[in-house]
């Protein structure tokens, strides 16, 4: 993942007001430590605008799932309640065919307890000039075995 790419999605993110946390290999090197990330881990506000927006945003990049659905679907609720429940998902992964090596993971369920509270309890990270990003506190990443496997913290 490349800092064009970071910087390009999460300016397009905070221009449609989208309420997100970064998790993964992204927090660590953005908050932490210096490490290898291949992939965006996103953990999104559950209300429906807010998830509207996202994938409009995702979407207007040139976004694509990996999976065989139309992107808008992830933002209805029952929709990702069958993902969950019938394909056991965590992640919705995006892509982008201009630019293959940049995959966006949406995680189809809130990981934290409360994503108000980790939003209040996150970190604002300048990931490009100009450009600030909303970290999950490590704190938060610990807490989920998935979170910490998928940023490879110990």
């Amino acid at each position: 993942m490349d800092r064009a790419t970071v910087e390009v999605i999460f300016r397009a993110l905070n221009e449609s007001g989208v309420r997100y946390l970064i998790v993964g290999g992204l927090a660590v090197v953005a908050g932490w430590y210096v490490r290898l990330t291949a992939d965006i881990d996103l953990v999104l506000a559950m209300d429906t605008p807010n998830l509207e927006r996202a994938t409009a945003s995702f979407e207007k990049l040139g976004y694509l799932p990996r999976h065989p659905v139309p992107i808008q679907q992830f933002a209805d609720a029952e929709v990702r309640e069958s993902w969950i429940r019938d394909k056991r998902l965590i992640v919705f992964t995006l892509w982008n065919p201009a630019h293959p090596l940049s995959e966006v993971d949406l995680f189809v369920r809130c990981p934290f307890d409360s994503f108000d509270r980790a939003w209040k309890d996150a970190v604002s990270v300048e990931v490009a000039p100009g450009v600030l990003a909303t970290v999950a506190s490590i704190d938060d990443i610990i807490q989920d075995p998935f979170l910490v496997e998928r940023a490879k913290v110990k």
